[in-house]
């Protein structure tokens, strides 16, 4: 509905007035005195015309009422739609547990809404001894790892597959010296290295060279050892200690994941409008819970951002940049990197993640959070997310929901660019960065995020760095 056609309505509504009350006045007192006039010989043809003209006016009365409740429901419908547009700057709502609100109906078994690669051959680093282990399809136990014709690009590669942003320490190790049984075989990588990673590899009773693979990644995912804590309550120190605060000029403006101790991972749409600014403008906090608590020296300047080149700013497809930082960050219990989904993992509709920022609390709260919060919240699956009840198919393969479809736990503005995190046994993996969502905790909408699994090659293209600068050690 236009604002003209909104101006026209007094006037409409008093022309529509004055027909009511002329012809109320042939049958009924008028409510009000009025003047009173002697009757005059042409009385009756003037009642005479006076019926006629009250019959065009009802007439006009009819087409004028219709016509307004044609212009309410375009406008309503007009409003529909703005309201279905994906809003940005989403944060954290934390108010009750799901009541009794009707939601969409459930539905039937529903494919993974974080897919792993179905590979011939998966691996791991064994926790006690660092050694690579693969496990091949047909071949019971896992297998050790030749280290004929290794490289570091190789482990590079089981690195980012295994979930972590790079590779920081790998070597040969004397098979003498690891405890093998008689019926352990290995596998090595062929001399024709052409295929995908898992086509380089051919299973062996032995290694030629009598050494084996031990390998090293960055550190992520692990936190220090904290209570459980109940969503909406304060987080202690350390509990996520991966979530930052990202700041413009001098107020916290959106959150973020530290995926490396110069590395940053928020949202496109935090950063997306005020691209032309420079980098220097920005400031990240990080081991920090109490926004009180935050001494502005402490911030560590913004080198470099990077926002994904496909980002769309209408749809937020591709919701998702990194910021390069001026200093390295110093970790510690309160300050630790956050992993990236492996290749491995399947996640599946009713996972349970946690989502953590200093967003409203509630959606007409107009501020952030003082103190940092959390929620658990549900992973549900994009295609019912983008069934006609919920966003009508809005979501792309590079977004994922979660949250309760009664709606009371939600993100809100505040929080966008934060965490969505799950656990992968004693791994904590970053798989949603806070995006998107209708309102704030309404039914049937729950919260939008990036899906980062969808994303992975373009984070490790951005942050790969030379391996001379990362002190590998390797023999």
């Amino acid at each position: 509905m236009s604002p003209a056609s909104v101006e026209q309505f007094p006037d409409s509504l008093a022309c529509i007035e004055d027909a009511v009350q002329s012809c109320k006045s042939l049958t009924a007192e008028p409510r009000r005195e009025a003047r009173r006039t002697q009757a005059s010989p042409g009385h009756d043809s003037a009642n005479a015309s006076l019926k006629t003209l009250c019959t065009i006016r009802r007439l006009f009365l009819l087409l004028g009422v219709a016509g307004l409740l044609v212009g309410t429901a375009a406008g309503a419908w007009l409003l529909v739609k703005h309201l279905k547009k994906p809003q940005p700057d989403q944060g954290f709502t934390l108010l009750q547990e799901p009541g009794a609100v009707p939601a969409c109906s459930d539905s039937e078994e529903e494919d993974p809404v974080v897919r792993r690669a179905h590979n011939r051959v998966s691996f791991r680093i064994n926790v006690a001894n660092s050694l690579l282990e693969a496990q091949v399809e047909g071949h019971p136990g896992w297998l050790l790892a030749c280290h004929e014709r290794w490289s570091l690009s190789l482990g590079t590669l089981l690195c980012w597959q295994l979930g972590y942003l790079r590779m920081t320490h790998q070597k040969g190790v004397n098979v003498t010296d690891v405890k093998v049984n008689d019926t352990q075989e290995f596998i090595r990588v062929r001399l024709q290295q052409e295929g995908s990673l898992e086509d380089m590899w051919q299973v062996r009773s032995s290694c030629e060279s009598g050494r084996i693979v031990a390998l090293k990644c960055s550190e992520c995912g692990l936190r220090p050892g904290a209570g459980r804590v109940v969503g909406g309550m304060d987080v202690p120190l350390g509990r996520w200690p991966w979530q930052v605060s990202v700041y413009h000029g001098s107020q916290h403006h959106c959150g973020g994941s530290v995926l490396a101790r110069e590395w940053i991972v928020t949202a496109a749409h935090c950063v997306h409008s005020y691209r032309w600014l420079p980098a220097s403008a920005w400031l990240v906090f990080a081991g920090v819970v109490t926004h009180g608590s935050i001494k502005h020296e402490a911030g560590v300047s913004v080198k470099k951002i990077i926002h994904h080149p496909l980002y769309n700013d209408s749809s937020l497809d591709y919701d998702i940049a990194l910021m390069k930082l001026q200093v390295p960050l110093n970790f510690s219990d309160a300050i630790r990197a956050v992993c990236l989904p492996s290749s491995h993992w399947d996640l599946f509709q009713g996972t349970q993640c946690w989502v953590s920022g200093w967003g409203y609390t509630r959606p007409e709260q107009a501020q952030v959070t003082e103190t940092l919060k959390e929620a658990l919240v549900p992973l549900i699956s994009t295609k019912r997310c983008n069934s006609s009840c919920m966003y009508g198919g809005k979501l792309t393969a590079r977004m994922l929901c979660a949250g309760y479809l009664r709606g009371k736990i939600d993100a809100c503005q505040g929080d966008s660019g934060g965490p969505l995190v799950c656990q992968d046994e004693f791994t904590w993996r970053l798989v949603g960065i806070v995006s998107w969502g209708q309102g704030c905790a309404e039914p049937n909408h729950p919260g939008v995020y990036t899906n980062v699994a969808q994303l992975l090659p373009w984070i490790y293209h951005i942050t790969e760095v030379s391996w001379s600068k990362q002190g590998i050690y390797s023999a």
